[in-house]
């Protein structure tokens, strides 16, 4: 998705603003065709509570028509039809596109379940998701009634083309749509910042495999160069953090016992706050760890 600047989306001829944000909304260029009869725009902000306030003014059957624009999530027949770009995007960041057998026939279930009761698919931002919440939001909104489905659906659909809009106009102000996951390890024996510690990020399932989704290894400040999660929404899930700590003291003589007593250690921990700010640092000895939720 090539960016572009507000100040040229709020110059650009109509054809050309249409074209620019068309796919902000799946398969609904009618709303920035409206748009752009509201510019200028100050910032991307205003910009997206406009594009909110076409679609909350709409009529209730393009409102339907616009929730039905969506795909369901994980299907295979709709995979091979071809989604947009954005949603092929949208779904293999949450790991959709690699589901197991047991995840896939999941998926089936309760697609078909929800298509059944309200007669449009399922709409979640997958982008704040793991599969294991996905499936979870799926059967906490199975018993909601139709409008508030529909009402849930626009939500999403707002949260979907936030991220959009983010990705796709640079301006002057920012959506907030992002989190940040963090950590630092402090060596408590020492009672310094500890160093060249190897650390891995895992995202767990429940019915697949369980993802490595970063890498990396604490720089002199005991931290990582960056943050684990960043510059995206945080997905809802449980996740391992894993240290290498018995390498970290091995190298530096330090005395342990044979095999050392702690070598790695998991930490296991759930986000829950797709936008915000989890700092999960490690505080450890050769005998002993702690841990916290920072900010």
């Amino acid at each position: 998705m090539s960016q572009i600047s507000l100040s040229d989306l709020n110059a650009a001829s109509k054809v050309d603003f249409v074209s620019a944000l068309a796919n902000v909304v799946e398969y609904s260029p009618w709303i920035a065709e409206q748009l752009a009869g509201k510019r200028p725009f100050v910032g991307v902000n205003q910009l997206h509570t406009a594009l909110m306030a076409v679609i909350q003014a709409a009529e209730p059957e393009v409102q339907l028509a616009l929730i039905r624009a969506h795909p369901d999530l994980a299907g295979k027949t709709q995979r091979a039809a071809g989604l947009t770009a954005e949603s092929t995007d949208e779904q293999n960041s949450a790991g959709l596109d690699r589901l197991s057998d047991a995840e896939y026939a999941a998926f089936e279930r309760v697609n078909n379940a929800y298509r059944d009761k309200f007669g449009f698919p399922y709409i979640v931002c997958v982008r704040r998701h793991t599969k294991d919440s996905v499936l979870r939001d799926f059967e906490t909104r199975l018993p909601n009634l139709v409008k508030t489905e529909i009402r849930r659906a626009i939500e999403e659909i707002g949260r979907i083309s936030a991220l959009r809009l983010d990705q796709l106009v640079v301006a002057d102000d920012r959506l907030k749509v992002h989190g940040r996951l963090s950590t630092h390890v402090l060596d408590n024996h020492t009672g310094k910042p500890a160093s060249g510690v190897a650390v891995e990020l895992v995202e767990l399932a429940k019915l697949g495999d369980s993802r490595v989704i970063a890498r990396a290894v604490t720089n002199a400040d005991g931290r990582t160069d960056q943050p684990l999660i960043g510059g995206r929404p945080l997905p809802i899930g449980r996740y391992e953090l894993k240290f290498s700590v018995g390498q970290y003291f091995a190298e530096r003589s330090v005395p342990m016992s044979d095999p050392p007593f702690l070598d790695e250690i998991p930490l296991r921990f759930a986000i829950s706050e797709p936008e915000g700010h989890y700092h999960v640092p490690l505080l450890v000895t050769p005998w002993s760890y702690s841990t916290y939720r920072g900010s």
